[in-house]
């Protein structure tokens, strides 16, 4: 399989914009946070961004931030794409914008309305092929923006019935990265159960938990990169010894055993391909 030449970021949500008052928890906006690797990755401050907010239901209030948030790292080219049905993905407008930008960010809000309003449209066709395609070429995603980068995406279920068949529901997503199922707000939120049933359904892929404020680079389709203040947990299906999710009635507490699971950080790497952690040593710097 031929590797895509474009970079992906899916971010966990509720990532740094710079309006925290109290940097205890957060990297350094403007050196280390996860909207500054974004614009870096597409090239530097002059790289024209597009923000789509389409999965927010205040899509006005979620672009006025992104643009307050990339004026502050002294970005000049940001503009918001508000999409909000079909038709306006077909416009020419639309088109001419995702044709141009160096870079789109995807909000968060409710995955299924990317799918539904941008999900086989042109400007969905044309960003599948310019991330395969065009080096350089940023798709960036935070929580919903996220979780539809994968072809089998997490369209939602409950936390608290966690290991219980049909806790979580899924749809098909925008299939940039099939390899991956990706869900987000993951710590805070206590979805380990709900991936663990994702990745019981689809063993041959990987499971990709992104605390808030954290994110991935993904480069080439392959090698990963932790980047943010926060962990993202990898889980591998592969060595699965027992899986009993296809022959489980709807409710019913699940069973897995070796599921392989890892806990990684700021600056650490997984190769998808060959799902191999690189831990890197405790004293080397953030990113």
């Amino acid at each position: 399989m031929r590797l895509a030449k474009g970079t992906l970021i899916p971010i966990g949500g509720n990532e740094d914009k710079g309006t925290e008052k109290n940097e205890m928890y957060t990297l350094e906006f403007i050196d280390e946070g996860i909207l500054y690797h974004v614009v870096k990755e597409a090239g530097g401050i002059d790289t024209k961004i597009i923000v789509i907010p389409t999965a927010s239901s205040i899509p006005d209030e979620v672009g006025k931030n992104y643009l307050d948030a990339f004026s502050k790292l002294g970005c000049t080219d940001v503009t918001v794409l508000d999409i909000r049905s079909k038709e306006d993905s077909e416009k020419p407008e639309s088109i001419h914008h995702i044709k141009s930008a160096n870079c789109i960010m995807f909000s968060g809000g409710d995955q299924s309305k990317i799918t539904n309003k941008i999900g086989n449209t042109t400007i969905h066709s044309i960003l599948v092929d310019r991330y395969k395609n065009e080096t350089g070429f940023v798709i960036a995603g935070t929580s919903a923006g996220a979780m539809v980068m994968a072809n089998e995406m997490i369209a939602g279920g409950s936390a608290t019935e966690s290991f219980i068949k049909g806790a979580v529901n899924m749809y098909k997503g925008m299939s940039f990265i099939p390899e991956l199922i990706i869900d987000t707000h993951f710590i805070k939120r206590g979805r380990f159960g709900r991936q663990s049933e994702a990745v019981a359904k689809f063993p041959n892929l990987i499971g990709l938990g992104l605390a808030e404020d954290t994110g991935m680079i993904i480069k080439n389709g392959n090698d990963c990169t932790v980047i943010g203040s926060g962990m993202v947990i990898i889980f591998d299906g592969s060595k699965l010894t027992h899986n009993n999710e296809k022959v489980l009635e709807e409710g019913t507490p699940m069973t897995m055993a070796n599921l392989t699971v890892h806990v990684l950080s700021n600056s650490d790497q997984y190769d998808i391909k060959n799902r191999k952690v690189t831990v890197l040593p405790i004293e080397a710097p953030f990113i």
